[in-house]
């Protein structure tokens, strides 16, 4: 435990926006069996709140609100993280938030919704017809998706492209929050490109395995490529650390 936390300290001090006890939020993992989850609704709802009020409800003259979220490495739950996070700042705001599969490797996104991942973020990217035509409405109100899309694998090259810089331009004039799920960093650069592009990156870390080493180089690229780290999560701890003990860490 000690180790994990350290880790994330380290990272996390990098960023100006989160102090020491901000930074150690820490979201659960997704476990399931036969398909049901065996967390607790109240505790995953309780920890995702916590990311959102850090981030984006904190009173200042900016508040982030095209937000770029990655991984250290795969398998670290940043699809779980990103949708997670926009159902519930849906219910925190009064503006629109959309959600973007933008991890061409492994797209996730339109799987949590129960969507089809057609005619999403690769399509538009290669077509000129406006944003609306490629975002899908959700069922909870004001949350919309850009999936993936059809052949994004054979596009991968295209998130760094001019035409993304345009179309996330209109994402930006269309909708209040727009929080964009990537590659892991260790798979490819696409955090570090869109991340210089959007108003902060959150980075997520996966219990007992992200490396201090990893952790502080994510933190190193992604300073370089002029993207703000918002903080760092630790994800798929497999139990609650009470908040008594957070202080005295």
């Amino acid at each position: 435990m000690s180790k994990n936390f350290e880790l994330l300290e380290r990272a996390g001090k990098a960023t100006a926006i989160f102090s020491r006890e901000a930074v150690a939020t820490r979201l659960p993992e997704e476990p399931s069996v036969g398909g049901m989850a065996l967390w607790p609704q109240e505790r995953k709802v309780e920890e995702i709140a916590k990311l959102v009020q850090r981030v984006f409800l904190i009173p200042k003259s900016e508040t982030p609100r095209t937000v770029v979220l990655t991984a250290t490495e795969s398998g670290a739950g940043c699809s779980w993280i990103c949708s997670g996070v926009a159902e519930f700042l849906t219910t925190q705001v009064n503006g629109t938030v959309c959600v973007v599969d933008a991890n061409f490797h492994s797209p996730r996104l339109h799987r949590h919704f129960g969507v089809e991942n057609h005619n999403g973020l690769s399509d538009a990217l290669v077509h000129s017809d406006p944003i609306r035509e490629f975002v899908r409405p959700l069922s909870q109100l004001n949350l919309w998706l850009v999936s993936c899309g059809s052949e994004a694998s054979e596009r991968q090259g295209l998130l760094s492209s001019d035409r993304m810089s345009l179309r996330l331009s209109e994402l930006r004039a269309e909708f209040d929050y727009v929080l964009l799920d990537t590659a892991p960093l260790s798979q490819s650069t696409d955090a570090l490109v869109l991340g210089a592009s959007a108003d902060g990156v959150i980075l997520v870390l996966k219990a007992h395995s992200s490396r201090r080493q990893a952790a502080r180089k994510a933190v190193s690229d992604l300073r370089a490529a002029n993207a703000q780290v918002l903080g760092a999560v630790l994800n798929q701890r497999t139990f609650p650390i009470p908040e008594s003990i957070y202080k005295k860490l």
